[in-house]
Parts: C-alpha cells; sequence; structure tokens
C-alpha cells in the first residue's frame, strides 16, 4: 500500500488505525494482501476480541494457542504491574531474585517423573534451542560427545531459530532456509496417513512409523544419536495426533539405544491435550519438555524447559565447582515481569480448577467440532481434546482454501490460526458450552460463505 492509498484508507475509517502501514514488516503474512484489507485488532477481553472496524469476534484459537485463561485478566495484569513496581530487571547471569525459584518450583509440581529442573528461556523457539543444547551438553559431560545428530520430523514446528527450523519438518521454512541449518538432522515421517480421516482421538493406525527411529539408528550409529524431538501433537501444522502405542514405541527405541526422548509441549503443555501435560496424557515421559505460550497466558514472553534431574546432575557435576556449567542463556531469562505473570497463571490454574475444567469439556467440543464434517469443501477433521484441525479441499494449490475461507470466518466473527488448507481451533479453557456452539456455528458460516462464493 502507498502513502495515497494509506490516507486514503485512514480517511474512510473513524476508528483507531496507525498513520502507516509501510514499515512495519509482519511475521508469517501475506503483507501486500494484509496491508491491502488490513485485520487489526484494537481490544480483547476474556474470550472476544474488537477490530478496527468495531466488529467484535470470538477467539477460537487462544490466540496463537497461548491465551487459554483468556484477556485481559486482572490478576495477571495487577501481578506484572506490582512487580514493575517492585524491581523491573535484574541480571540472569551469576544473580537472581526469589520469583524465578518460586515460579521454577511450581512448574516442577505438574510436570512428569522427575523432570524437576527448570531453565527459562524468553519464548518457545528458545526453549527448543535450549533443550538441543542441553542434549549434546549431557552426552559430552558422559563421555560420548560424539553424539550430534539430532532426529526430528517431517510436519513439525519447533519455532524459527536454526535449531528448531533444522528439526522442524514445515517444508517452507525447511527450503528457505535450507543452507545455513544445522548438519546430521534426519527426520521421520509424519504419522497423518490416508486412512486418518475424521477421527476424534488418537488413530488406530501408524505406530509402526516410530520404526523410522530404529531404522536411523541401524543407519547412522544409534551412539552418533543425541536425541529425539517430537511434539506429542503436532500443532502448527494442523493438528497431527499421535497413533496409539507410536510415543511408546519411541520411548522404548530411545532407552534403547540411549537417545534422549524430548517433547516440545509449547502448544500441548498446560491442559490443551485434556491433562496438564500432553506426555501424562498419553502416558510416556520423555527426559526433556520445552513448554512457553499458556505459561503466561501469553501476556509475556517467556520459555521453559524441563529436564531429568540426572541430565542436570550430570552437566552441572561434570563441571569444577565455580566455573559455569552450562554456557547458554538469554538476557530475558525469567526476568521479573515474566515471572510474575507466570505465578499469577498458576494461581489461576489452581483457583479455578482449569485442568479438570479443560477434561470436562472436551467430549463437547469434539462432536461439536466434527458436525462440520457434513460440509462439502471439509476434507477432513482431526481433533484430541481442545484442538482440533479442520481441514478445507485444496482450490487450485496448496493454502489458497484455507487463507480464503479464513478471511471469511473473520469477516463471519470468528478468529483462529490457519495454516495452509487447515483451520485449527484451540479454544480457550475458560469456555463454556455456550463458547463452544458460537464457535462451530461461526465457522459453519463462515464455510458456507466460502463454498458459496467459490462456485459463484
Amino acid at each position: 500500500m502507498n502513502s495515497f492509498s494509506i490516507i486514503k484508507f485512514m480517511a474512510s475509517e473513524k476508528t483507531n488505525i496507525p498513520n502507516s502501514l509501510n514499515e512495519h514488516w509482519m511475521p508469517f503474512t501475506a503483507n501486500r494482501d494484509f496491508k491491502e484489507n488490513p485485520r487489526l485488532i484494537t481490544e480483547a477481553k476474556g474470550l472476544y476480541l474488537k477490530n478496527h472496524h468495531g466488529k467484535t469476534m470470538i477467539d477460537a484459537s487462544s490466540g496463537l494457542f497461548c491465551n487459554p485463561l483468556g484477556h485481559g485478566r486482572k490478576e495477571i495484569i495487577n501481578a506484572i504491574t506490582k512487580q514493575l513496581e517492585t524491581l523491573d530487571y535484574t541480571q540472569p547471569f551469576q544473580q537472581g531474585f526469589g520469583g524465578s525459584f518460586e515460579l521454577a518450583t511450581k512448574i516442577s509440581q505438574h510436570t512428569p517423573g522427575n523432570l524437576n529442573r527448570i531453565f527459562f528461556s524468553t519464548g518457545g523457539s528458545d526453549a527448543v534451542e535450549t533443550a538441543i543444547k542441553i542434549s549434546i551438553a549431557y552426552h559430552k559431560a558422559k563421555g560420548q560427545g560424539q553424539r550430534f545428530r539430532i532426529v526430528g520430523r517431517e510436519r513439525a514446528y519447533h519455532g524459527m531459530h536454526v535449531g528448531g527450523t533444522s528439526v522442524g519438518g514445515m517444508v517452507n521454512n525447511v527450503k528457505t532456509y535450507a543452507s545455513l541449518l544445522m548438519p546430521g538432522v534426519v527426520h521421520m515421517r509424519h504419522t497423518h496417513l490416508p486412512d486418518h480421516k475424521f477421527v476424534s482421538g488418537q488413530p488406530e493406525t501408524g505406530a509402526e512409523l516410530a520404526e523410522d527411529l530404529e531404522r536411523f539408528a541401524a543407519n547412522f550409529g544409534s551412539e552418533n544419536i543425541a536425541a529425539c524431538i517430537v511434539e506429542p501433537t503436532a500443532g502448527s501444522t494442523g493438528t497431527l495426533v499421535p497413533p496409539k502405542g507410536y510415543l511408546q514405541r519411541l520411548r522404548e527405541i530411545c532407552d534403547k539405544h540411549g537417545i534422549l526422548l524430548i517433547f516440545d509441549e509449547v502448544i500441548t503443555g498446560w491442559g490443551r491435550m485434556g491433562s496438564v501435560f500432553a506426555s501424562q496424557e498419553f502416558g510416556v515421559t520423555p527426559d526433556i519438555m520445552t513448554m512457553a505460550k499458556a505459561t503466561t497466558n501469553g501476556v509475556v514472553p517467556l520459555g521453559a524447559v524441563a529436564c531429568k534431574e540426572e541430565i542436570y546432575d550430570a552437566i552441572v557435576e561434570n563441571a569444577p565447582k565455580g566455573v559455569i556449567e552450562l554456557f547458554h542463556g538469554y538476557t530475558y531469562s525469567a526476568i521479573p515481569v515474566a515471572v510474575a505473570a507466570g505465578l499469577a497463571v498458576q494461581g489461576i490454574f489452581e483457583k479455578e480448577d482449569i485442568f479438570n475444567r479443560v477434561k470436562e469439556l472436551v467430549p463437547y467440543f469434539q462432536k461439536a467440532i466434527f458436525s462440520l464434517k457434513d460440509i462439502d469443501v471439509v476434507e477432513n477433521i482431526r481433533g484430541y481434546g481442545l484442538m482440533a484441525g479442520v481441514d478445507m479441499k485444496m482450490d487450485q494449490k496448496p493454502g489458497k482454501a484455507g487463507f480464503t475461507c479464513y478471511k471469511h470466518c473473520y469477516d463471519g466473527g470468528v478468529n483462529f490460526k490457519a495454516t495452509g488448507d487447515c483451520l485449527i481451533i484451540a479454544p480457550m479453557f475458560i469456555s463454556e458450552k455456550k463458547h463452544i456452539d458460537e464457535i462451530v456455528d461461526k465457522l459453519r458460516t463462515g464455510i458456507l460463505t466460502y463454498s458459496k462464493n467459490k462456485k459463484n
């Protein structure tokens, strides 16, 4: 959009909009398309958003899966404000403040097994990068420094740092940055099979795909593999639920060969799957686990990596006393304002019995979202917990149908994340049945509007 167009756009609106749309290069956005017809969010409260046209929309994906407790929570706002008035920042290296230790303790009370050592980062991408580095440092501390390979999976998303992009399997991300990705990374096949059509819950078939890890161990030498990283349920690619027995088999293979199993729970963590963490829901305990998003309800960036105690002990005890044991960290690791938000979120989880509320709402949501399968342009639906992927039939090229349908739904009063031709629905944990009904009703209207316009 040129300057004249922006002035013309502003003159036609009586709402609060920017002076210019030119300077901001937006992430993961079709910038030219957006700036021709902007979608600007001006307010958020509870389960609802308001755009610059004054239209109210229901938030059907909890932001980017990161606002499950609703927008504008006073408990979080007050905690942040109080913290900023007392202590706004302290160096995270060689000093600290009490809040980060308190939050680490509270997190460890929810993590599975003995994943009781918490390393804080500034978000999900940083958490994945940290997990990869910890896995390498652990093997070096154990005298197995030759373990350099990391096994990822096709269609995985692990953030956009070099490490996360390398182990991830989103095609455009990998192709764009192929020249700078980590060496020694191999990818297992994804678990989305042709017979996984309109399956709510775990598919019955596909556990054998875990044997890819065994094959890599044979082909590259298991003694050279440091870790295998997967999302328990692949989120950003469209809710790919693990087949029954798949994660259990990965655990068995990792144990057999001394490979660390990393679960990326940035999306699935803190209740999304029905249990606190997906690892608990699916009954498989990893060695390392990442989390972010819901950790602060998306208000302030904060990520964390939970490790088994023996991993922490191996790295720390391998270094001489008084020497830094892990050469890694961030300027904004567990800064006071982020920790204050995290502690407030922990309080809400407990006070409002959030995890049980999610578990009770799951059956209603799954039944409601699968009611859309009768629409002719809906190719497939997958779901588990409070998350589902609704695939649109491809129109001419990948992504066109999903993006066009998303814009019709946005105009119809429901906002969510779309990846390719998949509409990803992830309701807030504070949702009631009436909110699920509203989301599904507006989705149906938006999809039908898309279908009608497509035929005309």
